[in-house]
């Protein structure tokens, strides 16, 4: 048995003693039976720090008298110290019998140098040098096997360092470099160079820094790669391949090139083939020809274009002839398939019988499709001959199944799982393939296990349930709704291993010593390893995700495990995933992931020292197919080829992700039958359907496929007709020739060109042109010669190695997808020579957008020669097209800097051209070639770009096209230049509408963008983006993006019947599905007792109400509303004072409800001015019956009392100004409102259903605002202000309706508050209020104005005093002031005389009466109308000249009769009248005396006795005012009608006379018994005869 075991069987509990082999178990018996190891030795081991460690489970205590050492644990544990797995030790490789010694081993040295001394004593000395002989043999075999030991280390140490990645990988070097050629024409030559480093690099050639192709041009270069030798070989070099060649190889480690030029000779004359070739080293496995022989090689008797069906046996075969044929020479023969060499099989056995090379598949299937290469090498070269081979489907098993899958292999494989990949097939058999089983047969066995129960879809599919270290072998079956597939061909077998393990396995094993040797550095001891790194995951589906990550970067670590963990996204909670056993290799598959959830990962070190931290945590991966089934290919052109093939090429599926490749189909015209054209994706763009009818016509289709699987079908390509071709496939499938060539450029040895593209492009759009050139001298064109090997896209090119002063010719091909088109015609004859002048040259490739009936676009490039110095502008030219030269006109007057410009002002229906010229600072440059004529015609159904903002904020513009073709596209460009870069701009294209989407809309987006359609008449749009339109959208844009729901009113609060509380607010628009959250305090709330809510989607009001009002509910109450995506939300704070007075207010109005349940006042008790000014209090009450009585209080003392009151609902009044004491039983009069009626006014209502109470406080300030109303009332009834005079002066006077005497008024004088003195005063008479100017003066002219005060803005009446109102005024006051005077100073009586005195005969009559007047007036009395004189008789007296006395001594008969007083003086007269009657009776000597008083009262005199006092004067006395000629006439007004100036003076006396004997007396009858009047009568004194009867006079206010 070997020194090595299985892996499998390293972690067995069983393992031991069983396992070792027999030389072991001998080799350890031999070190410890010896005995005669010398001391010295023992110590020469212990000074090299042996370190020897035995896991053989032996009793070594037997051999050594030391204590044996604890025995060292291999097994891993974590922070807890639970066992999570195995280490195996790793030890440094410097350290030499790190496998034949321990620390026991050496304990065992020392006991057997202390036996053997011992021994010594009992022993001879031959017996002594027999020991040491055997003690120096076994120390040499020891030294051997040290040297034999370490050297082994020292491989194994290389070994496992060249297995680890890390230590393997290193950038390209070029070992051999390719060296430098230089050959004849139509020579071969080869580079070839040897190139190291890992992974493998990738090898490009470059021919003056452009990539060769060999596809591009077949059978020019060939290039080979082999064993790290790489080779490029040119074959049949001309002098175009003179140039400097560079190899670059490149992996993930670094890039590196060098480099090697060719140089091709021309020769004239034949070639010396007798001179030597290079000689060809070949392969070991045929003899070398000899040197300076030339062999050729010729292919024939070729296989064809083959087909054959799964299962059958194809061969291939060629014959070979070389000549010159030598014995026993053998070529190198290849056969390739799809480039990829073929090794011999039992799939493929190759055959070359020395003229003919056979290739024989012994049981084809689909994998063995594919186009078949056979390469001749000999050392002049190499042959090679392709044919393509088909393989059908086999007959299904069951009718309409799908064809079997092809390409089964393994994707990645572990100890615990497999991951198999397929291709699916091309026929499904008519309908959709379900999905694929997936079988594994164990490599031994020959039964096939199914791995999954249920189809899978996806192309790859985790296999579990493995056993570890057995090699397996998988195939596929796919299922459609008919039945199953046949079985797919096998897999090649691959172990389920883990592939750290397969990878030492791959090494050698060093030999079995009888412990585990891992020769690799020491970690270091008690050291946790650190992080993994560049954790991440790279395949996920929706049965596995793969994660892949890179070791910790600390060295020595190779022993090191991992645990995997992972976490469900949104929480914290991490499970370990391999709990039992740690992974070895850095890549793990996780399985039985919930599908749709999303997980992260991590992963942790582990070894002996414990477990590390974990890893950065990966992105959250939803469990899912990550790829996306690819997007069906593009536009499909067939071509003729031959009479039984069609060459299809297509569009490539756009951003197709794990392209696997594409199917073909075709079908017969008319037949609606497909049929593949191919059994096994092909990888290209471009592929040759070969066994067709010949004559028929066939449509091709295309689609897609990769993992996720087949895309949809691309549209049906137009019909061909399969027949050689001659000359093109479909008729003008390629382009016309371009035109219009002309020299933007020239140098001394190039020249630019540039030409306009052709008319009509074909069946696909234009991929590039080609340009030839030709010299032409003396008018004698030559040969075309290439200008340009690889298509260019632009329609200008600069053509090099031309020569100075030499004329060319040039033609220009323009290619699509169909081919290359004919040239178009030689352009005129250029001359090669530079240019010098200072001007730019002319602008190019002029074009046309955007044709409206007033405007388009112009669009052109700049000139390539800008002249002296650069361009700074283009100046446009436009014309009629039928106008002469003369015509052109400028477009602008003023340079521009741009490459467009949009033409406007155009006439409708008009043709035009264009032209450009460029300018520089030398001036302006040749213009460019004239644009086609162009109709300013707006084309019918022509749209413009709109711009939209989606309900996700994205902004985008639209543009629809209605004459698209199928092949027609949508380019937008950014200020004419097509936009390339997605980063800004996402274009989207569904049928004849393109969409282009702002990614992240801002200020880089400012400008015009455009839009054209092609393969379309010019339909083309464009829109300008500015900063005011950017603006605008973004602010559309986040409306859309966070769309909020409108409201018509924010959230409210309001009180309702009983004191609930109603909070609502009312959406403006929402949808039935709108839903709202009620929060309180980020609290949500829900319906109950409390709250109350509603949600009327109709009217959006939105409600929730509650009951009542508690402390707790103070805060903010939210209302959260969504309708979809749009949301809202609405808040009301209730905090503080706010809720407070809610409450309250809540409370009150429960309170009220309550009231409101008896007799309550609906209107609570107020006052009312009426127009007349009185007060009335009154309040509306409601809810009233027979029974309810209402009660007035003043004060608290009730005022009345209103019972059966007979309304349900009504007013109650109370009128509270006082009323005078009735006159009579009729009358009442109202008296004015006055302090005293103050108040506090309260109205109760009971009932036996309760009572209500108002009251209305009349005190201080509601004093004051009642009486300011009252006041109000009497300003506004006030008279306009009006001018009167008196004998006094000026007066002004305004007359209200009613005056109070709280009423405050102010005058002013030229808007002056008047200050009043004894000239100027105020006062009110009744109702009218005055202002009195005494001795007015002009300085009294002005405005005055008299202002009521109301306590709000007051009330002001005015007039003008002066000017003719003034001087009226003034006249009238003189003129009164001369009355006045004579009235007052006038002679008069100023105590009346009785009319009537009855007096007995004898009795003594004394009458009394007062005279006044200025001068003292003159006193006459008559009788009868005679004048009277004094004497004894009748005593007539007038003393002090105010007392004047009538005395009769005896009275008489005679005495009977009318006296009258007459008083003068040069004023006027006045007269008293009384008459005298004597009646008899007895007589009495006493003396009678009668006198009045100021006012005209009798008096009776100091001696009349107390009887006669008592008696009453009978008869009625009336008095009557004496009138004179100078009586003051009435008042009038001085503004109604005009007075005298005066009374005309000289008025003779005699007038006054006349006037006073027309005076009247009356009647009076004097009782002398009665005729003294009592005391108690004196009250009511009589007036005197000159007094005028006058209602009673009111009370007079005066101001001074």
């Amino acid at each position: 048995m070997s020194g090595s075991i299985p892996f499998y069987q390293k972690h067995h509990r069983h393992y031991d003693r069983g396992y070792r082999s027999k030389e072991s178990e001998s080799k350890m018996s031999l070190y410890q039976s010896s005995a005669r190891y010398a001391a010295g030795s023992s110590s020469t081991s212990r000074s090299r720090g042996l370190k020897v460690s035995s896991h053989s489970g032996l009793e070594e205590s037997r051999l050594s008298p030391i204590p044996k050492r604890a025995k060292p644990s291999y097994l891993a544990v974590d922070k807890e110290n639970q066992i999570i797995g195995y280490v195996v030790p790793i030890f440094r490789g410097s350290e030499e019998f790190a496998t034949g010694y321990s620390n026991t081993e050496e304990t065992r040295v020392r006991g057997t140098s202390a036996r053997m001394a011992r021994r010594d004593l009992f022993t001879s000395g031959l017996e002594m040098e027999r020991s040491e002989l055997i003690s120096r043999k076994e120390a040499m075999r020891e030294s051997a096997q040290r040297i034999s030991l370490s050297k082994t280390i020292h491989e194994h140490e290389e070994h496992f360092k060249r297995m680890n990645e890390d230590s393997l990988m290193h950038a390209p070097e070029f070992v051999i470099k390719p060296r430098s050629h230089t050959v004849w024409e139509k020579q071969c030559v080869r580079l070839h160079c040897t190139v190291s480093g890992w992974p493998d690099p990738r090898v490009v050639w470059y021919k003056n820094n452009v990539a060769i192709d060999p596809l591009a041009s077949p059978g020019k270069y060939k290039l080979e790669s082999r064993y790290s030798v790489h080779s490029l070989e040119i074959n049949r070099c001309d002098f175009d391949d003179t140039a400097q060649y560079r190899v670059s190889a490149m992996n993930s480690k670094g890039e590196l090139s060098a480099f090697a030029s060719v140089v091709v000779k021309r020769f004239k004359g034949e070639i010396d083939e007798s001179l030597p070739s290079p000689r060809r080293s070949l392969t070991g496995d045929g003899p070398v020809s000899e040197y300076g022989i030339t062999f050729q090689t010729h292919i024939v008797d070729k296989f064809g274009v083959s087909f054959g069906r799964e299962g059958e046996t194809m061969s291939l075969g060629c014959t070979v002839i070389i000549y010159p044929a030598l014995h026993r020479y053998q070529p190198e023969v290849q056969w390739y398939r799809d480039d990829v060499l073929l090794t011999p099989s039992k799939w493929h056995h190759m055959r070359w019988s020395g003229d003919r090379a056979t290739l024989t598949m012994t049981h084809l299937n689909k994998e063995d499709e594919g186009l078949y290469t056979l390469r001749v090498t000999t050392k002049s070269g190499y042959e090679t001959y392709s044919a393509y081979v088909f393989v059908r489907d086999a007959d299904a098993e069951v009718e309409g199944a799908p064809g079997a899958p092809l390409d089964v292999r393994c994707l990645d494989a572990n100890k615990d799982y497999i991951i198999v990949a397929w291709k699916q097939p091309a026929v499904d058999g008519g309908n959709s393939i379900l999905g694929y089983f997936v079988d594994r047969c164990e490599v031994g066995t020959t039964h096939w296990f199914q791995c999954n129960d249920t189809p899978v879809k996806f192309a790859r599919f985790p296999v579990t349930g493995l056993v570890e270290g057995r090699s397996y072998v998988f195939r596929v079956r796919a299922v459609n709704k008919s039945g199953m597939s046949r079985p797919s061909r096998v897999s090649e077998a691959v172990a389920a291993m883990d592939p750290a393990d397969r990878a030492r396995m791959r090494g050698t094993s060093a030999p079995w010593t009888g412990q585990i040797i891992v020769t690799e550095e020491e970690p270091a001891e008690s050291v946790v390893p650190g992080r993994p790194l560049e954790l991440q995951v790279t395949e996920a589906t929706k049965n596995y995700v793969v994660l892949s990550w890179k070791p910790p970067g600390e060295k020595g670590l190779e022993g090191v495990m991992y645990y995997v963990e992972k976490c469900v996204s949104g929480t914290d909670s991490w499970q370990r995933v391999n709990t039992e056993i740690p992974v070895k290799s850095p890549r793990f598959a996780l399985f039985d992931l919930a599908e749709g959830k999303s997980y992260s990962f991590r992963v942790r070190c582990c070894n002996s020292a414990g477990v590390g931290e974990p890893s950065d945590p990966t992105e959250a991966t939803t469990v899912g197919d990550k790829l996306d089934i690819p997007s069906a290919p593009g536009k499909v052109i067939p071509t003729r080829n031959t009479d039984t093939s069609v060459v299809v090429s297509w569009e490539a599926s756009r951003d197709a992700k794990e392209l696997v490749g594409y199917y073909i189909e075709a079908s017969v015209v008319d037949s609606h039958v497909w049929e593949p054209c191919n059994n096994k994706p092909v990888k290209g763009t471009r592929f040759i359907c070969h066994g067709l009818m010949t004559g028929e016509k066939y449509m091709f289709r295309v689609r897609a496929v990769n993992a996720a699987g087949l895309s949809q079908f691309s549209p049906e390509s137009e019909a061909v007709e399969v027949k050689a071709a001659i000359g093109g496939g479909i008729p003008h499938a390629s382009p016309t020739p371009p035109y219009g060539i002309t020299v933007l450029e020239c140098v001394r040895d190039s020249m630019v060109l540039a030409w306009k593209q052709p008319t009509f492009i074909g069946g696909a759009d234009i991929t590039g042109y080609f340009v030839d050139y030709r010299e032409v001298i003396d008018g004698v064109p030559g040969k075309w010669h290439e200008g340009n090997v690889k298509a260019i896209s632009e329609r200008a090119y600069r053509v090099s190695d031309l020569k100075e002063n030499k004329k060319y010719q040039f033609q220009v091909r323009a290619a699509n997808m169909a081919g290359v088109g004919i040239p178009s015609l030689p352009s005129n004859t250029f001359l090669c020579e530079e240019w010098t002048i200072a001007v730019p040259g002319p602008p190019h490739d002029l074009q046309i957008r955007e044709v409206r009936s007033d405007s388009l676009v112009l669009l052109w490039k700049p000139p390539v020669y800008q002249g002296r110095d650069p361009v700074n502008g283009f100046y446009i030219d436009i014309k009629e097209a039928d106008a002469p030269e003369e015509a052109w006109r400028g477009v602008n007057t003023k340079a521009t800097e741009k490459n467009f410009m949009t033409i406007k002002n155009l006439k409708e229906g008009e043709t035009y051209v264009f032209r450009v010229r460029a300018q520089n600072k030398a001036g302006v440059g040749k213009t460019s070639e004239v644009t086609e004529p162009v109709p300013a015609v707006t084309k019918p159904g022509t749209k413009e770009i709109s711009v939209d903002v989606d309900d996700n904020g994205i902004i985008s513009m639209n543009f629809e096209c209605c004459d698209m073709t199928a092949d027609s596209k949508f380019v937008w460009s950014k200020n004419y230049e097509e936009i390339t870069d997605t980063s800004r701009l996402t274009t989207e294209t569904h049928g004849n509408k393109s969409k282009a989407v702002f990614n992240a809309p801002g200020e880089e987006d400012i400008g015009i963008y455009s839009c054209l359609v092609t393969h379309t008449d010019g339909a083309s749009s464009s829109y300008t983006l500015s900063e005011e339109e950017l603006k605008r959208l973004l602010v559309i844009s986040h409306d859309h993006k966070f769309p909020i729901i409108p409201l018509k009113s924010e959230l409210a609060v309001e009180l309702m019947e009983k004191g609930r509380v109603r909070f609502w607010l009312q959406a403006e628009k929402i949808s039935t599905n709108g839903k709202v959250d009620y929060v309180f305090n980020d609290n949500a709330l829900s319906q109950g007792e409390k709250y109350k809510m509603n949600f009327d989607k109709n009217t959006g009001v939105i409600e929730m109400i509650m009951e009542c009002l508690t402390p707790a509910d103070e805060g903010t109450y939210t209302f959260q509303m969504q309708d979809g995506k749009a949301t809202n939300q609405s808040s009301l704070v209730l905090i503080g004072d706010v809720f407070k007075q809610l409450q309250k207010e809540s409370e009150f109005q429960r309170k009220e409800w309550v009231r409101k349940q008896g007799p309550h006042f609906i209107e609570y008790l107020g006052y009312e001015v009426t127009p007349e000014c009185c007060v009335v209090l009154k309040c509306k009450v409601g809810n009233m019956k027979k029974e309810t009585t209402a009660m007035w209080y003043k004060d608290g003392h009730q005022i009345k009392a209103d019972e059966h009151l007979g309304f349900a609902e009504g007013v109650l009044k109370l009128e509270i100004a006082q009323r005078d004491s009735p006159a009579d039983s009729l009358t009442w009069r109202r008296l004015k409102i006055s302090k005293k009626d103050a108040g506090v006014y309260e109205v109760i209502l009971k009932d036996d259903r309760g009572q209500d109470k108002s009251t209305l406080n009349l005190t201080d300030q509601g004093f004051k605002d009642l009486m300011n109303e009252v006041f109000s009332f009497i300003a506004n009834s006030s008279t306009p202000l009006k001018i009167t005079t008196t004998d006094e002066g000026i007066r002004l006077y305004t007359f209200v309706s009613y005056y109070n005497d709280l009423l405050q008024v102010t005058w002013h004088y030229k808007d002056s508050a008047i200050s009043f003195s004894d000239r100027l005063k105020s006062g009110v008479v009744g109702e009218q209020l005055w202002l009195q100017i005494t001795e007015p003066t002009e300085k009294d002219m002005g405005k005055y104005a008299i202002e009521f005060n109301d306590g709000k803005g007051g009330l002001r009446r005015t007039v003008d005093l002066c000017g003719q109102a003034f001087d009226d005024a003034f006249a009238e006051f003189q003129r009164l002031k001369a009355a006045a005077t004579a009235e007052r100073n006038r002679a008069r009586v100023a105590g009346g005389l009785p009319d009537v005195v009855t007096i007995q005969e004898g009795k003594a009559l004394n009458l009394t009466c007062n005279i006044s007047g200025n001068p003292v007036p003159e006193v006459t009395w008559l009788k009868n109308d005679r004048e009277i004189t004094s004497d004894e008789h009748c005593i007539l007296k007038f003393e002090s000249g105010k007392f004047a006395s009538f005395t009769i001594t005896a009275v008489n008969t005679s005495d009977s009769g009318k006296y009258s007083i007459l008083v003068k003086n040069k004023y006027g007269t006045e007269s008293g009248d009384f008459t005298l009657e004597i009646t008899e009776g007895t007589p009495d000597l006493g003396i009678t005396s009668y006198s009045t008083d100021a006012d005209g009262n009798v008096v009776f005199g100091p001696n009349t006795p107390k009887e006669k006092m008592k008696t009453t004067v009978t008869g009625t006395k009336m008095q009557k005012r004496k009138e004179s000629v100078t009586k003051t006439p009435p008042v009038e007004k001085v503004e109604d009608k005009k007075k005298s100036k005066g009374l005309k003076e000289g008025k003779k006396e005699e007038n006054v006379v006349d006037d006073v004997a027309a005076e009247q007396t009356k009647d009076v009858k004097v009782d002398l018994a009665d005729e003294l009047l009592t005391a108690d009568q004196s009250h009511g004194p009589e007036q005197t005869a000159d007094s005028v009867e006058e209602p009673e006079p009111k009370a007079e206010t005066v101001n001074e």
